[in-house]
């Protein structure tokens, strides 16, 4: 049996996975801690085999980040991340797995434009909380050794049943609003479904290294609301022409290129030896709606 602790107590990520586990009971035994308080530095991590770390800051910012919100980024996403992974190390932990994120490749590129990421393509943080997302990588990576094995996860915009973030908004266009307008962008995404068997993957196969899940297929924002809307019963129109519109309107504000903007793994870095996408785009929709 494999003994794995989750870092950061009632987390979307951390409890999903910790119910996903569930159906394991003799291969897995799934432990939580909070990291709120400094209790946890108390605590041994001895005799787990994997420390699954998801605790950290999401990014909820728009615009200028203020100095105390950049200094709580570097404190938590980074710094708590280094210091856990130094700790799992010395308590004899054998595998470290970290929660980074596409973030750290900057924005979403602008409407109109590709922009696609390779295993080549170098980090390039736009703000403060990427930027965090990078160092705390590049504080872990030289810990790895024969006994101390290092697994970085960078997966695109996460979704689910109950997730935050970008896609509860698209939820909400798309019961409410009978038009929407078409932009043609591509977008890589990935079901908390899928995330939860790559990252049971990850700990059964003891992988070390950089990873980039995501969803087998891409999604264009406007697509999505629609087939949202569908598995709701609704009809959504999609109008086409306004995209010269939002271009003006992405040059006042950010939310726009976030929604509508192009960023895309390309699919042959995300590829792996077992088949961790169980759900379909399609399918995570439905389950995602499910009543």
């Amino acid at each position: 049996m494999k003994k794995i602790l989750i870092t950061g107590a009632n987390s979307y990520i951390g409890t999903s996975f910790e119910k996903y586990m569930i159906q394991w009971p003799e291969e897995y035994q799934v432990d939580t801690i909070d990291m709120i308080d400094g209790s946890w530095r108390e605590k041994s991590f001895a005799g787990y085999d994997v420390v699954y770390h998801v605790a950290g800051i999401a990014h909820s910012d728009s615009g200028k980040i203020s100095a105390e919100k950049e200094k709580l980024y570097r404190s938590v996403n980074t710094d708590l991340t280094i210091e856990t992974a130094k700790k799992a190390k010395a308590d004899g932990v054998r595998q470290f797995i970290f929660m980074s994120s596409a973030i750290v490749y900057g924005d979403s590129g602008k409407i109109g434009k590709k922009k696609v990421i390779t295993k080549d393509t170098p980090t390039n943080p736009a703000n403060c909380y990427g930027d965090s997302k990078v160092q705390a990588e590049l504080g872990i990576l030289p810990l790895q050794d024969d006994t101390f094995k290092v697994c970085v996860l960078r997966p695109p915009m996460i979704y689910g049943k109950g997730s935050k973030g970008n896609f509860p908004q698209l939820e909400k266009f798309a019961k409410k609003m009978k038009f929407f307008p078409y932009v043609k962008n591509e977008r890589s995404m990935l079901y908390i479904g899928n995330l939860v068997e790559f990252v049971r993957l990850m700990i059964e196969n003891e992988e070390q290294g950089i990873f980039w899940p995501q969803n087998a297929e891409y999604s264009n924002t406007s697509e999505l609301v629609k087939m949202i809307g569908e598995v709701n019963g609704k009809k959504v129109h999609l109008i086409k022409g306004f995209g010269w519109l939002l271009k003006v309107f992405s040059l006042f504000t950010g939310l726009v290129n976030k929604a509508f903007g192009n960023l895309s793994y390309d699919q042959s870095m995300s590829e792996y030896k077992t088949n961790y996408r169980k759900f379909s785009l399609e399918e995570s929709i439905k389950e995602t709606e499910k009543i």
